[in-house]
């Protein structure tokens, strides 16, 4: 666990948090103009078959209530298991957003997929936003039907070379 001086508490996300997180995600994604506002469906499918690599929950350090969260997933890159995973969603309670409790939850996550020994890690988001963690768009690295500039990557294991190819992410993200 780790915890900021006045900050929120980040934590592997539990059983019990998951109806905060289902309706914190839905929240955090009402509004957003790009979003299936399928965000905590995919969440709990990814759960159920087993393809959460890294659930995390930032917590209100007055109440202990998840006020954020965090999950990363095995992505395949060209067909192949190469140890990238996928980040997303992201989400944070929408009166705690703007605060710096995504930004701890990004930085917690990358951290603990660097000391697990990922390759690497993708997403698709605001470049603005993600370019503060190293995310940048990767000509080699493709999402089919996105825009390349929103689809971007992240080395976290800079002794393995960049791969080259169309990402799949589980078949969570695109179930109805």
């Amino acid at each position: 666990m780790r915890r900021d001086l006045a900050g929120p508490l980040i934590r592997d996300e539990t059983a019990a948090d998951r109806p905060v997180v289902a309706a914190l995600l839905d929240a955090a994604f009402r509004d957003h103009p790009f979003s299936r506002h399928d965000e905590a469906r995919i969440l709990q499918r990814l759960g159920e078959r087993g393809a959460l690599s890294l659930s995390l929950v930032a917590c209100d350090p007055a109440s202990g209530e998840p006020i954020g969260h965090v999950a990363f997933s095995p992505v395949r890159i060209a067909g192949q298991d190469l140890g990238w995973l996928g980040l997303g969603p992201l989400a944070v309670r929408p009166e705690c957003q703007r605060q710096g409790v995504g930004r701890l939850l990004v930085q917690a996550g990358l951290a603990r997929l660097r000391a697990a020994g990922a390759a690497g890690c993708v997403l698709l988001g605001d470049p603005a936003y993600y370019a503060r963690f190293g995310f940048r768009a990767e000509p080699g690295l493709v999402l089919p039907g996105v825009p390349a500039t929103h689809f971007q990557a992240l080395r976290l294991d800079a002794a393995r070379a960049l791969p080259a190819g169309a990402v799949g992410y589980d078949d969570a993200f695109s179930a109805g």
